[in-house]
Parts: C-alpha cells; structure tokens; sequence
C-alpha cells in the first residue's frame, strides 16, 4: 500500500498539537510507512517546544520553518520535506478518531486508484460547550454550508475535489504544482480547483474521516468565516468559473440588509419590503433553531440563529472586503495573483 506523509502547517497551536500528533504517531500504521511533517508558521507560544519534545519519543516526526507564516506557505514548505508516496494535510487542532486513519486512507488510495482523496469533515468533537455544539449543527446543515459540498457526507465514491479533496499521490503535484501562496485562506480549494482543470480524479473515503474542532464564541465564528469569504472572493477572481451562486447568497443578503434600510428611509414601498425580509429572516433562522437544535442539549437550540448570523455576516464580510481590495490592486496596477510555485523537492535541513 502507499506510503505516507502527514502534513500539519501550523502557528500557535500549543493547546492542541500534542494531542493531535500522539493520535497520528500512534496510528496502527508501519512507522516506517509514514511520517508526520510539522511546519511551523514562527509560533509565539510553545507549539515549537512541544514539537521537539515529541521527537524525542517518535523518529518519524519532522519540524520544518514556515517563516511566511500562511497556511499555503507552510504546506509547501513541509511538501517539499516530504518522501512518501502521498501527502495528506492535517491541520493541528485536528482530531484523529480513528487509530486506522492513515491505514484506510492508504488502503483507500490503492483500491481506488484516484489520483486524491476526499474525507468528511464534522465538527463533533468530544465535550464540546453549548456554542460549539450550535456550530456543529448548524455548520451541517443546507443553511451553514455550500450545498454543493460533501464534507458531511458519509457515502463512498467518485467526487468532484473542489471542496473535499486532502491527500494527494505525488503525480497530483508534478502535474499542477504547489499551493498558491498568495492564498492565506481557501488555498485548498484553490489547488483543488487546479486538480479539477487537469482532469485528475478523487475518490470520497468516509474512512479517512476527521473531526474538526468548532469555534467556541461568536467573534471567534465570524472571523473564521470572514477569512472564508475573503478566499472564496479572491478565488473567484483567479477562477472565475469557481463562484456558485449559493457563495453569492450571503454578500447579496449583506448588502441588502444595509441598503435596503438606507434606501427605505428615501422610498417607504422600499422599506416595508426590507422590514419584511428581515422579518423572514430572522423567522427562517428562528425555526432552523427549533428544527435542527430539536435532540440536542439545553441552551444549543437557541444558540443556533446566532450561529448562522456569524456564518452569513462574516462570510459577507470577508467576501466583500477582498472584492474591494481586488479593485483597487486592478485600479492601481498592481500585481495580484501569481503563478503557484512549481513542485520541486529542496534538500531536508535539520528538524
């Protein structure tokens, strides 16, 4: 079966990163199958120590610098490290449920024979607080993400990678290069959007399943998806094609939520029609609260209507500040996105 690289661009994650690396060098997996690359992005807390540490328990645990801090840079970075037959990224606050995860995605991989694979997603982790658990739910839902995506899913097959593809058969970078560092958000949608233009195939593994932890408050959540609407903004300036219309949905509503109102002080016909969709709205996401927080623990029901205002409003947010950052740099001249660097092994420095 394929061998295998781990690879966890991080920066500042010492709350998290030695749980998340003991469930990877742990896997029942050959160690000398697979390996796990941390980059770190010039952490400022005890991510690095940590790390180290744990070298001195697991001989296959690397650390190498990402001093351009993104997570785009520091997936290359650690590519470049990288000797086994496919590469897969984790991020550190990642948690690994399964003790087979690397087992089943290599597995996955030679019964395939696809070229990448997808895995689900969730955001059930263990013990989590009332807000997470609201984010859990409503993240799940048609409501908190594009429709399009199958992330949450749970059924094995042929898939297009745009929003699911991780691991990666080194033929994959050969062929369309490295991650665009010019992404500090979405770059992993970027690269699959490349993926999808060459023609390569991905293969969904329920198997290779991770959990991603949930964000624990409201600014936490919006600036989250704020960065998401940055990305997905910035992407659709370099792949026109990759904008949908369920990523409009929350700009266009943003910016009638302001306007509307604006304009509803000149013209009352005008008004009362925004009051009114308010009013749908707020109705909509009242009744997703009762409906998907219906089972759940007290205080997660009514949680879930800010949840989705965090998840619409930051994503608007950040869309239309990168759709506004973009027309200037055209205004101007300057240079926007570049060319991806191109895959090419540098030589390991210690680590």
């Amino acid at each position: 079966m394929p061998s295998i690289s781990v690879i966890v661009p991080v920066r500042n994650e010492a709350k998290s990163i030695e749980h998340t690396l003991r469930l990877l060098l742990t896997q029942n997996f050959p160690r000398e199958q697979y390996e796990v690359i941390v980059a770190d992005g010039v952490s400022t807390d005890a991510t690095v120590t940590i790390v180290r540490r744990l070298q001195g328990e697991f001989d296959n645990l690397k650390l190498v610098y990402n001093p351009a801090r993104f997570s785009s840079a520091g997936r290359n970075t650690a590519i470049r490290h990288s000797t086994k037959d496919v590469v897969v990224v984790v991020d550190g606050h990642c948690h690994v449920p399964d003790r087979n995860y690397l087992k089943n995605l290599s597995t996955a991989f030679d019964a395939s024979g696809a070229d990448c694979l997808g895995r689900p997603q969730p955001l059930d982790v263990p013990e989590p607080s009332p807000f997470q658990q609201a984010v859990s739910a409503a993240r799940s839902s048609r409501l908190g993400h594009n429709p399009g995506s199958d992330i949450y899913s749970d059924q094995p097959k042929f898939v297009t990678p745009q929003s699911t593809a991780v691991a990666y058969s080194r033929t994959v970078l050969h062929r369309i290069g490295m991650f665009d560092e010019a992404f500090d958000a979405c770059e992993d949608v970027e690269f699959n959007e490349r993926v999808h233009a060459a023609g390569l195939t991905c293969y969904f593994a329920p198997a290779a399943k991770i959990v991603y932890e949930p964000r624990s408050n409201f600014r936490a959540l919006f600036y989250q998806l704020s960065r998401y609407g940055l990305g997905r903004a910035r992407l659709a300036f370099k792949h026109p094609d990759s904008l949908s219309r369920p990523a409009l949905v929350p700009p266009l509503w943003a910016v009638w939520a302001i306007l509307g109102g604006l304009l509803g002080l000149v013209v009352p016909e005008i008004g009362l029609m925004w009051a009114a969709s308010l009013c749908l709205y707020a109705a909509v996401l009242l009744a997703a609260g009762v409906l998907i927080g219906r089972g759940q623990p007290h205080g997660v029901g009514r949680r879930i209507p800010m949840v989705f205002v965090a998840i619409h409003f930051g994503f608007a947010w950040g869309f239309w500040k990168e759709v506004a950052k973009q027309m200037r740099s055209v205004r101007f001249g300057e240079r926007g996105c570049v060319s991806p660097p191109r895959f090419e092994l540098s030589k390991p420095s210690g680590g």
